[in-house]
């Protein structure tokens, strides 16, 4: 024999019905709380994931800074021996010369040597001649005088030669500027 079929009461139904919205609430909240979670963890590593490669071109920025620039206080240091050189080569009289040629020609091939290895290194030597126009930039005015003949901001004597390191001034040159008004 079958079993009589029960119907279920109105209030059962009801009850039943709240039960069922009452989950699918409870479902739909439960998934916009994992969203909201899931969200908050794709934006945090998506900004972990952006600091570790501006700390990656960071280090390389640096990295390169250092491989370059890292020598710039040898250099510098090393500045005076090659004005000494370049002194003593200017000043050696034809007397001297001749006198002591082989002392002569180790000056000149010592100079050279230091010259190349500036040259290997990134150092350039900044040599501005008389008539060049100043600039701020790789000049430093130890003067000024009104001299006939030259316009204002050109160059009328050159006390010393400037050094650059790559891109990066690591002395200016010293100069003496005219001051002569434009007439």
């Amino acid at each position: 024999m079958s079993e009589p079929k029960i119907e279920p009461l109105p209030e059962e139904i009801e009850a039943q019905d709240a039960a069922d919205e009452a989950a699918a609430a409870s479902s739909e909240v439960e998934i916009a709380a994992l969203t909201a979670e899931r969200d908050e963890f794709r934006d945090r590593f998506m900004r972990a994931l952006a600091d570790a490669e501006n700390a990656r071109k960071r280090s390389e920025r640096d990295r390169r800074e250092a491989e370059q620039y890292g020598g710039s206080r040898l250099a510098r240091d090393l500045l005076p021996v090659h004005e000494a050189l370049t002194r003593a080569l200017e000043t050696a009289t034809e007397d001297q010369r001749a006198l002591a040629p082989g002392l002569i020609e180790g000056v000149e091939l010592t100079l050279r040597e230091l010259s190349n290895v500036f040259g290997r290194h990134g150092i350039t030597v900044i040599d501005p001649k008389v008539g060049d126009r100043f600039d701020p930039k790789t000049h430093e005015a130890m003067f000024e005088a009104a001299l006939p003949g030259t316009r204002a901001g050109d160059i009328i004597q050159v006390m010393g030669q400037g050094f650059m390191l790559h891109d990066r001034l690591l002395r200016p040159a010293k100069v003496g500027v005219s001051s002569t008004p434009a007439s």
